[in-house]
């Protein structure tokens, strides 16, 4: 692990405890996008703001944090993008469309039942996105952020972008409790995104140094491009070098 990852994982392990302490998230959250307490207020604080109403397709991750999300989203009458696990499949992506659901919002949400009912696509079948909402260990009002360590909500930004689904009008959210908001420096790669907006349950943050995403083709290791199909794609194409 380089310094950089060092410092990343030294700040998730903080929050991780912090939350544990405070009885913020559930036991076992070490390792994960904590699923805290207040979830679903956060959510609700979301689908309050005009980047939320304006939006008509969104993208969001199947972490239980943002399971409020998933299921107001569907239940609003938005298009639903959520990614396969791993991204393992040449279509990664599930597509949830209220217009064709075969079960309610709040089960079809759920990433176990998306993968029985939904629809899959690859980023040439899919409508550009107006709203993103991933999942933060940690973030900063600079926008700065930290996932679990995989990597994967990386890559699927980058792929978005390269897609050009992803543009600078596209919002990039997080939800997240109110102990993961830092009031410090988040240690960040070169290639890392920012977020421009965070909501927790008690207020909403607009981030003043957004960061658009894109690929690290050289910090990407040969084994995990050839287990993601849609970036083996992407790699093989001119321009991506």
């Amino acid at each position: 692990m380089t310094s950089t990852g060092e410092a990343k994982q030294a700040v998730r392990e903080r929050v991780w405890t912090d939350l544990e302490h405070a009885g913020a998230a559930e036991p076992g959250v070490r390792g994960y996008i904590p699923a805290f307490t207040g979830a679903q207020e956060a959510a609700t604080r979301l689908a309050g703001l005009p980047a939320w109403r304006q939006a008509q397709v969104l993208k969001v991750v199947p972490d239980r944090a943002q399971l409020p999300v998933r299921v107001l989203a569907l239940e609003q009458g938005k298009l639903v993008y959520m990614a396969a696990p791993r991204l393992a499949t040449p279509q990664p992506f599930y597509v949830l469309d209220p217009q064709s659901l075969t079960v309610p919002p709040v089960q079809a949400a759920a990433p176990e039942v998306a993968a029985r009912h939904a629809p899959m696509a690859g980023t040439d079948d899919m409508r550009p996105v107006d709203l993103i909402i991933v999942g933060s260990v940690a973030v900063n009002a600079h926008g700065a952020r930290l996932g679990k360590g995989a990597g994967y909500s990386d890559i699927e930004m980058a792929l978005l972008t390269e897609a050009g689904l992803l543009s600078d009008r596209t919002v990039i959210a997080t939800t997240v409790h109110e102990i993961q908001v830092l009031d410090e420096a988040i240690p960040e790669a070169a290639h890392d995104f920012r977020v421009d907006l965070i909501v927790t349950p008690e207020r909403i943050i607009w981030c003043d140094k957004p960061r658009r995403p894109q690929v690290d083709w050289k910090g990407l290791h040969a084994e995990q491009v050839a287990a993601i199909p849609a970036l083996q794609r992407l790699s093989d194409t001119p321009h991506s070098g």
